[in-house]
């Protein structure tokens, strides 16, 4: 999908057609929007499908007057329980365009496109890859406070379970972890590469702009290391509590076999015609010689805790 957007007045406004200072915004896109987007601009194809490599790393580029800045997303999967994960974003500067390309659609660049990012202009370019790089950190930082809640619930459960449910489902928050640490590191080292101001040209705001986003991710990349840690401990403390919990089930069932047992020993006796038995005469005698026993045995076994 090819949507082209330029800022007049204030707000963000759709076009029919790219022009000078506008933002050209591919989301999945066709061969042919592609190779309308190179053609008009002038883009070497290789910067417009780099993005389009889901295993591509975040990076920053140029060449030929053109820079390519990759950064990568976080992304929240539609499942239950929902996983996280991330994919690369390409954005492209040009001497009077912006372009952006991404396999999926986001609400990062939703937001950008409905208007709902104050300050973000077209126009000053330098300024708008930083609004949008400062959305995409607190877009981190948000997710990361949700899996805090998600966890912060699960953790409630942990003392009662005995299925593996909740294991599977940390395992699954671990790994999201995983990836926003790594995407968050190499978001930092291309960001730091920026600051430098070799690459592209930083004016004083754009500077203040852009420590701001790098306070971001390295709060996020704090973050994410606390959390994950959190979790690691978790998960060995939920995997104990679930083995004991089915060593105190084994504990019970392994008492309630051996009181059941016993009256089967005592009719055993009784039912073979051995001579000379107590009170072999009298009919409720096995009975009550077996509740007597079973009834000690069960206070013994209470005793020792083993019942």
């Amino acid at each position: 999908m090819l949507s082209i957007r330029t800022t007049v007045g204030g707000k963000m406004t759709a076009l029919e057609e790219i022009q000078e200072g506008c933002w050209v915004n591919l989301t999945c896109p066709t061969e042919a929007e592609l190779e309308r987007v190179s053609q008009t601009l002038g883009i070497d194809q290789t910067f417009l499908r780099a993005a389009l490599d889901e295993e591509e790393t975040s990076r920053i580029d140029t060449e030929e007057g053109q820079t390519l800045v990759i950064i990568d997303l976080p992304s929240a999967e539609e499942t239950e329980p929902v996983l996280y994960s991330t994919l690369p974003l390409g954005i492209i500067v040009t001497e009077n365009h912006i372009v952006t390309v991404c396999t999926k659609e986001t609400s990062i660049l939703r937001d950008f496109e409905n208007g709902t990012v104050k300050q973000a202009e077209t126009q000053k370019k330098t300024s708008f890859i930083f609004h949008i790089l400062l959305q995409v950190a607190k877009r981190f930082l948000f997710y990361l406070r949700k899996i805090d809640k998600l966890y912060n619930s699960m953790e409630r459960q942990l003392y009662k379970s005995q299925r593996n449910k909740e294991l599977i489902q940390l395992l699954d928050l671990e790994k999201s972890l995983v990836y926003f640490n790594t995407s968050l590191k190499a978001n930092e080292v291309t960001l730091e590469k920026i600051l430098r101001g070799r690459i592209l040209t930083l004016y004083e705001e754009d500077q203040d702009l852009l420590e701001d986003v790098l306070i971001e991710v390295r709060q996020a990349i704090e973050m994410t290391n606390i959390y994950s840690s959190i979790i690691s401990g978790m998960m060995d403390a939920f995997a104990s509590v679930i083995s004991n919990n089915l060593n105190v089930i084994m504990k019970v069932l392994t008492s309630i076999t051996i009181l059941l047992t016993i009256p089967n020993i005592i009719f055993g006796f009784y039912g073979m015609n051995v001579m000379n038995l107590p009170l072999d005469h009298f009919w409720w005698a096995p009975l009550a010689i077996a509740a007597v026993v079973v009834v000690v045995a069960g206070v013994i076994l209470k005793l020792r805790d083993l019942f």
